[in-house]
């Protein structure tokens, strides 16, 4: 029986897999022996052969991602019977029943395909999955020689050993099969539970294409739930663009980020490389508290008691890179400094550092994070107001945008009274296809001028490209107020091109030439 295992550090299967950077953690060593002993009587004569064609040395987690994304349903295939006869050989190998078979499809793509995890005519078998787990899938040498330079150099290669088993303990089942299917029908089958396996197969086979669309899918997935564990998995993978889509979603949604389930599943490497980001835009306190929160989950995994001593003990060196000087004093003194996390010599530096003329030195970072610099988008090329115009009573103003690149809204620019100082209230909205994305309501002064005032969402809102969003805003104040005119349909700001058409939600005059939501304010 043939047996492909790794002598370096094991990347295992998503639910069994390891943390990276656990000192403390305990480690599961698998034995060889229950899996060889079946095949004793066979092949006892014969001397052990191991393939390493690619061994992913790291100590990284790599994390199922059933939670991370919404599933999406596959894309249908060309051919409504080679997918139906794709279907049936998800789940059995099935042998072609007429002897004729090869009539039925006119092209060699559609024959090939019905090779897959078919039993006819194959001459090597795979057994997939971790022990307890496995699936025995069947394969056929040249297809796979031809879809992969690893299954060349193992089946055809100077090394190239004639076993009918192969051993393979550290792929999931579900996500082999995937890049199977790759292999043998050119389509590409992804879900939201086996990608990350999958990408994983792709790599360790040298299939870029399909490690290319696996990382294509994540990156259309990305959001603050999950930006965290896929940072992690980006640098695990070496894919420098997926790490980069990462830190534009934690930089700019950096709160929601930090408060999801998923930054508690990160490695500690990871933890510090956000926790020292510059360009993090989050309240100090939010990120302490997210450190907390990951110190807890990290106590459980390396299976220590919840106590305030082992979770500054799993923080180590990170508790420093968390900027406690520069919380608001309230938040330092109502949170920070009753959280017991802090010796009390930390606590009366601290302390003194926000009162006294002269400052102690503190362990922790004390310059402030730059957080990011928001854009706005001006969409009209001035303003005016008249006795009898802009009036509001409750009525919405409205307008739709899409932009050509991922961009995060974080609130509105409006226009204020004509009539001296107010002070309006103002719903805003934000939503897609009736979807309600982002709302507040909160209220801003207005100094009497034409200048725009900024509204802001609770969270920035993530929109991406090249899909129509509605903006809305109903203010209650001062009936008369400036209004834009000689509206633009499209607007290039940096980097980013907007493009506005009108609302059918609408009801105040708003739309493209004129009326309210002078600007977008988001990052980028």
């Amino acid at each position: 029986m043939y047996s492909e295992s790794s002598s370096g550090s094991d990347i295992l299967l998503p639910e069994t897999v390891k943390n990276r950077s656990k000192k403390n953690s305990k480690k599961t060593n698998t034995s060889s022996s229950s899996s060889s002993s079946s095949s004793s009587s066979n092949s006892s004569k014969l001397p052990p052969v191991c393939y390493e064609i690619i061994t992913l040395k790291t100590k990284k987690k790599k994390k199922m991602a059933a939670d991370i994304f919404p599933r999406k349903k596959p894309a249908n295939s060309s051919s409504t019977t080679v997918q139906q006869y794709h279907q049936q050989n998800l789940s059995n190998n099935n042998l072609i029943p007429a002897p004729n078979w090869q009539g039925l499809y006119p092209t060699i793509r559609e024959r090939n395909a019905v090779m897959f995890n078919n039993d006819l005519m194959a001459d090597v078998h795979f057994v997939v999955g971790p022990p307890g787990g496995t699936q025995r899938l069947p394969g056929h040498k040249y297809v796979l020689a031809v879809g992969s330079s690893v299954f060349h150099a193992m089946f055809y290669g100077e090394l190239a050993e004639d076993k009918d088993e192969i051993r393979i303990p550290d792929v999931e089942p579900a996500a082999f099969l995937a890049m199977l299917k790759y292999i043998y029908c050119d389509e590409i089958d992804l879900a939201a539970d086996t990608v990350l396996a999958t990408l994983y197969a792709a790599k360790k086979y040298i299939v870029p294409h399909l490690a290319r669309a696996c990382v294509n899918f994540l990156e259309t997935s990305l959001s603050a739930k999950n930006a965290c564990v896929l940072l992690s998995q980006s640098c695990l993978f070496e894919e420098p663009d997926l790490t980069q889509r990462c830190w534009e979603v934690i930089d700019a949604q950096a709160e929601l980020a930090l408060k999801s389930e998923g930054f508690c599943d990160i490695d500690f490497q990871t933890l510090e490389s956000i926790l020292r980001r510059e360009t993090l835009n989050a309240k100090e306190i939010v990120v302490f508290e997210a450190a907390l929160n990951w110190a807890e989950v990290e106590c459980q995994r390396q299976d220590l008691a919840l106590s305030i001593e082992n979770k500054r003990k799993v923080l180590g060196k990170a508790l420093y890179l968390i900027r406690i000087p520069t919380m608001a004093l309230d938040d330092f003194a109502n949170g920070a400094a009753q959280s017991g996390v802090l010796t009390l010599n930390e606590t009366n530096d601290i302390f003194l550092w926000y009162t006294a003329a002269k400052k102690p030195e503190l362990q922790f970072v004390s310059k402030a994070r730059k957080g990011l610099v928001p854009q706005r988008c001006h969409r009209f090329q001035s303003c005016a107001y008249r006795s009898n115009q802009w009036r509001y009573r409750g009525r919405c103003d409205s307008i739709q945008f899409a932009v050509d690149k991922r961009v995060f809204i974080a609130g509105f620019g409006l226009y204020g009274s004509s009539c001296g100082s107010a002070e309006y209230s103002a719903k805003i909205e934000l939503k897609r296809q009736g979807v309600v994305l982002g709302q507040n309501l909160s209220k801003y002064f207005s100094d009497g001028s034409s200048n725009t005032f900024p509204v802001w969402f609770e969270y920035p809102v993530q929109i991406e490209p090249d899909t129509f969003y509605t903006a809305s805003v109903i203010l209650d104040g001062n009936e008369l107020s400036y209004f834009g005119q000689e509206g633009m349909t499209e607007v290039q700001c940096g980097k980013v091109t907007v493009q506005f058409q009108c609302s059918s939600d609408s009801t105040n005059g708003t739309g493209v030439q004129g009326g309210q939501i002078p600007e977008l304010i988001f990052y980028a």
